[in-house]
This record gives C-alpha cells, sequence and structure tokens, in this order.
C-alpha cells in the first residue's frame, strides 16, 4: 500500500484550509496513493481563538467536502477537525473516509502537559480504532497518544498492520528528537508500520508560532516495524509518499514476536 502524508500549515480559515487538503489530496492520487494523512487539526489551526466556533458535526459541510475530495481523488483521507461535544468544548477528531471507508476517532489521550491543558476545551474519546484500506489494517491515533504505547499493542491486536499518527506537535527544546524517538519506539512496541504526519512549522512559511498553542514543527515519517526510518521530512510543508509491505510485517512479527511474548 503507498501512503501519502501531507505536512501542511493549517491556519484560522476552515475554507483555505479546505482548499489546501483537495489541492493536496489530488496530488497525492496522482503518485498513486490509496491512503492520504493529514494532521491533526487539518481544518483550523491551534491557537486562532475558540474551537467551538468552528466545530462541525461529522455530517457537516467542512466534512462533507473531505469526503467529496476523497471520492473524486478515489483514496482514503483522513483529516483532523473538531465536533461539538456539549458545554462549550469540543472533540479532537480524525475523519476517515473515501471509497468504502467511512469512520472517525476521537482523540483519547488529551495533552495536559508543558503548560498546555487540551482538557479545557476538548473533551476524550474511548474507542480505538482499525480499518482496512486496501486490504491493510490501519489503526488511528492523534499525537499525545503517541506517549502511551498500550494503544499501539491494542491497535496491532485489533488487526493494525499500519498506525497513522495525526499531529500538531507542540514547539520546544528537544520536542523533535521526542517526535521521532516516541514514533520508532511505537513501531517497534508493536510491531507494526507508523505513518506519523505533523502540521509543518509554522515559520518555515513566514508565520509567527501561535503563543504556547502546538502548531506544528513538522518532521513528519514513516517507520517500519523493525524502528527503521523508511522516509521522512524536514520542517517545512511537503508530501511524503512511502510503499509498505504487509508481508515485511508478518516476517519481523515471526522473528521478533513481542506481542506474543508479551505477559502484562
Amino acid at each position: 500500500m503507498r501512503i501519502a502524508l501531507a505536512q501542511i500549515v493549517s491556519g484560522p480559515d476552515p475554507a483555505a484550509n479546505l482548499a489546501q487538503l483537495t489541492r493536496r489530496t489530488r496530488e497525492a492520487a496522482g503518485a498513486g496513493a490509496e491512503l492520504v494523512l493529514f494532521p491533526e487539526a487539518t481544518m483550523r489551526a491551534f491557537g486562532g481563538g475558540d474551537l467551538a466556533a468552528v466545530a462541525e458535526p461529522l455530517d457537516g459541510p467542512w466534512a462533507s467536502a473531505v469526503r467529496e475530495a476523497a471520492t473524486e481523488a478515489g483514496v482514503v483521507v483522513a483529516a483532523g477537525m473538531f465536533t461539538p461535544a456539549g458545554g462549550g468544548r469540543v472533540t479532537n477528531t480524525l475523519l476517515v473516509t473515501g471509497p468504502g471507508v467511512e469512520a472517525s476517532y476521537t482523540k483519547i489521550h488529551l495533552f495536559d502537559a508543558f503548560g498546555f491543558a487540551e482538557s479545557d476545551t476538548v473533551a476524550a474519546g474511548e474507542e480505538p480504532l482499525v480499518v482496512e484500506v486496501a486490504g491493510v489494517g490501519v489503526g488511528f491515533t492523534t499525537c499525545y497518544d503517541v506517549r502511551f504505547p498500550g494503544l499501539y499493542t491494542t491497535l496491532a491486536e485489533r488487526g493494525a498492520t499500519v498506525v497513522a499518527v495525526c499531529a500538531s506537535w507542540g514547539a520546544g527544546p528537544g520536542k523533535v528528537e521526542q517526535w521521532e524517538l516516541l514514533v520508532r519506539a511505537r513501531a517497534l512496541d508493536a510491531t507494526v508500520f507508523v505513518a506519523a504526519c505533523g502540521q509543518a512549522d509554522p515559520s518555515t512559511t513566514g508565520v509567527a508560532p501561535a503563543g504556547s498553542a502546538p502548531t506544528g514543527v513538522g518532521h513528519s515519517l514513516v517507520v517500519g516495524p523493525t524502528g527503521t526510518v523508511l522516509a521522512g521530512l524536514g520542517a517545512e510543508p511537503g508530501l511524503l509518499l512511502a510503499d509498505v509491505d504487509p508481508a515485511e510485517l508478518a516476517a519481523v512479527r515471526q522473528a521478533l514476536p513481542v506481542l506474543a511474548n508479551r505477559r502484562f
């Protein structure tokens, strides 16, 4: 399966972000991708105001337009958006849509760390998600989820060959190194391919950071089940393409059966 990671910088305007998504989806489809991953907060960047003001249901106009873009391109698209949760809060949601696929994942682990309290404005999800894309099981996670290995082993147990991480990673000393280390570690924990798509660093496009909001550092990457980086980007926007082979995963799990050997 060919996966495309669309490392973009989303802004405060959902319509402009949708235009980016549509253009990158067409570009990825033209390059032979079957799954196109976009970052967390593709609909609207963090730090741009009240998330509840832009949140829409999964059958609302923004999600419907993403659905249309995926259908027209003939690919499955995963993109971060915000849906209403009541009480002035939203859910941090990945819409996963395309030919034969219609699903969503709500971020389970909320980023209450480094002085940022996502739970103030966002309600947590509870249920992991695995869907089949082009005959391959794909699990979905969002940003801070990558620090929790139990979620990744659960997704592997539920049939994931690939686990996607869609993120808007916070900047700071050592944060890029942590991002890369965590993605590689989760691939090893669960013996899966991990495709980690983050927001690009806004400063590479001349956009000033939005205070302390996690607006992205770039460095999207695809990692194999032995922890090897198969492909990666730098800090600036770009489209990353990578091919994953389920047969390789079967061989790795036979040689390194960490899922079967677990006792806890």
